[in-house]
């Protein structure tokens, strides 16, 4: 990527998946009916990325695109919402990456991702990472899907063996089995990169991808033995779990939410996490703003676009819940 300029005011740092998100604007539609789409910047390490910048964080992305005019919309839109895109560089020869999705509220939103041959932002290498500007950033953010393939996997690793735990350090985990060409062999990839962090983010299915424990207090305590500072569990329903190593404990149930599209909620969750590790909230604070963060953009049809602002996610707490 490009030679680094100044790194130290970076508050977050993000690595992985870009893309192009085409949502219908039709909901409860089946895809082959829709008629018409919404064209959204996507790719879950860069939505994180935007969330805390619309939460007043100075934020850069590490990923790849297709040199092709989807890879200048990115560009485009990443600048357009004040996120750093010199470390966004093109593959010759891939394609962008596009996802569409289908929107059954309240619980029902399929994925069909289009990243064959294979997805430029797999095509991060570890000689052409800005390691400096990666180790000082405040907060630096990494995600499952990095590790499935190579370069991407030991570019991954190498950042954060650079970084050294030097400052928070979050392992998105991320779990996306189709990625993988064989999900049974994630687990040691997932383990050596849990060494190097210290906060580890999933949800039920993720945390057992990476503990082989489903059992939200159990696989919190497996992450915390695998090296982490900070396990944060996502339980849906029950609202979420994060429990730190010195002993702090918190379990927050969900803020009340009409749900039009969950796509995006947990990215908006990073977002409003790291700005809360940013702040030095206590664990209680982060995870109330992070959940409400998560419920807002659940509320919307969007992902990048939908991502709160600090006000906004004030107001639901305010109210208890999300405004209509």
């Amino acid at each position: 990527m490009v030679e680094s300029a100044e790194s130290s005011a970076y508050d977050l740092i993000t690595m992985g998946r870009i893309g192009v998100d085409l949502y219908p604007l039709q909901t409860g539609v089946p895809l082959p009916q829709v008629t018409s789409f919404g064209k959204f910047l996507g790719g879950s390490a860069t939505n994180v990325a935007v969330a805390a910048a619309r939460l007043g964080r100075r934020t850069a992305v590490v990923s790849r695109t297709g040199d092709d005019p989807f890879g200048t919309y990115l560009h485009e839109a990443l600048r357009d919402f004040g996120v750093d895109d010199r470390w966004v560089t093109p593959v010759r020869g891939l394609p962008t990456p596009v996802t569409f999705c289908e929107v059954f509220p309240p619980d029902d939103f399929p994925l069909y991702f289009y990243r064959q041959p294979k997805a430029p932002d797999l095509e991060i290498d570890a000689h052409e990472l800005d390691l400096d500007a990666i180790r000082d950033a405040r907060v630096f953010w990494v995600t499952g899907t990095g590790l499935c393939e190579e370069p991407s996997r030991t570019a991954t690793l190498a950042a954060l063996a650079h970084r050294a735990r030097s400052g928070p350090t979050v392992f998105d985990l991320d779990w996306r089995p189709m990625f993988w060409t064989d999900p049974s062999a994630a687990r040691p990839f997932y383990t050596e990169a849990l060494r190097h962090t210290t906060v580890a983010v999933g949800n039920l299915d993720e945390v057992e991808v990476a503990t082989g424990l489903r059992e939200p207090h159990a696989a919190a305590r497996a992450l915390l033995d695998a090296g982490v500072e900070l396990a944060v569990v996502k339980q849906g329903p029950k609202g979420v779990l994060a429990v730190h190593r010195d002993g702090d404990f918190a379990e927050v149930p969900p803020l009340p939410v009409t749900v039009l599209n969950g796509l995006g909620a947990g990215d908006a969750f990073g977002g409003a996490l790291c700005h809360g590790l940013l702040a030095g909230w206590d664990l209680e604070r982060v995870m109330r703003h992070a959940n409400a963060a998560g419920a807002i953009v659940a509320s919307r049809l969007e992902c990048s676009s939908a991502m709160p602002t600090l006000p906004e996610v004030e107001e639901a707490l305010a109210a208890g819940a999300v405004p209509r």
